[in-house]
């Protein structure tokens, strides 16, 4: 259709030889501009970061690599275009009716996480289309709709630019504003109350504006944002794992436990040994809570 598509077995991947390939392919994911995920019936190979001595059987769990080229598109908010195989969409029903019966029988997929996979893509709350296919023309006809809409945004997004621009003129008076009302009611709620309970007020609006701001800081970081949009967990789960943590290990089982099994402790410990960047980014979120670093223990 007149794209350039990043296929391995196109020798299109760029693979560094200091790492393991499929690193190299989380990288391109990451890199894209677009991501189409064809979810057919089977799973994929293991990822190389995942230890699992695989067996064969059915119902084992593993990461395969091709979930994780999607969680290294989705971590960067690519957009995404799903496409699912109409007898594997028609299976995951039937396996959500009945996920702790193991004596069911599929037909179309070769692992229980291909279903495992499907329901973190449908309980993301945004950039996850899907559409289901029987013939690959479909695929073709979907594709050619959603693309040429998306062109048609991206021409709209480019005529508001100027009105964005005016508005960011205009957010800064308001914050110019908000700094005189706030000094201004500060006056009020003195001279129309006792001095102690003056202040008590006045603390109180400034307690609440700091957390929030806490809040707001804590939610940016990339971290938390996968937790929240991957794991499905509350913020204030994730917020008091991270203040209440006596260590990274530590944090590691509570994630795990609030996750339902979303976060591999052990797997977890193992990633952030290996990757100090990730230690730092999880005592920023310390840091931003007023609590103290984080070590292994």
């Amino acid at each position: 259709m007149g794209y350039e598509p990043t296929l391995s077995e196109n020798g299109r991947i760029a693979y560094d030889p200091d790492i393991p390939l499929d690193e190299s392919c989380y990288r391109e994911a990451s890199t894209a501009d677009i991501f189409v995920l064809i979810v057919g019936g089977r799973y994929g190979s293991l990822a190389s970061d995942d230890r699992t001595e695989l067996s064969g059987d059915f119902y084992e769990r593993y990461e395969s690599i091709t979930k994780k080229e999607y969680e290294s598109a989705a971590k960067r908010e690519i957009p995404m275009y799903i496409l699912v195989e109409s007898q594997v969409m028609s299976e995951f029903e039937t396996y959500r009716k009945n996920k702790n019966n193991k004596n069911i029988d599929y037909a179309h997929v070769d692992s229980v996480n291909v279903f495992r996979f499907l329901d973190i893509i449908l309980s993301r709350r945004r950039n996850n289309p899907v559409y289901q296919f029987s013939h690959y023309n479909e695929i073709e006809s979907w594709l050619k709709e959603q693309w040429s809409g998306y062109f048609r945004e991206l021409i709209n997004r480019r005529s508001e630019s100027k009105q964005l621009l005016s508005l960011n003129d205009k957010v800064a008076e308001l914050s110019a504003i908000n700094t005189s009302l706030q000094r201004y009611l500060e006056e009020v709620v003195s001279s129309l109350s006792t001095p102690e309970k003056a202040q008590e007020i006045i603390k109180s609006e400034h307690k609440k504006l700091l957390e929030e701001k806490v809040i707001r800081e804590f939610s940016s970081i990339s971290l938390v944002r996968e937790l929240v949009d991957f794991g499905n967990l509350n913020l204030e789960e994730v917020i008091e794992a991270y203040g209440s943590a006596k260590s990274l290990e530590n944090l590691a089982e509570m994630l795990g436990e609030i996750s339902s099994g979303f976060v591999n402790a052990d797997a977890a410990v193992d990633h952030w040994k290996r990757n100090p960047d990730v230690v730092d980014r999880i005592n920023n979120g310390r840091s931003i809570l007023g609590k103290s670093r984080l070590d292994f223990e």
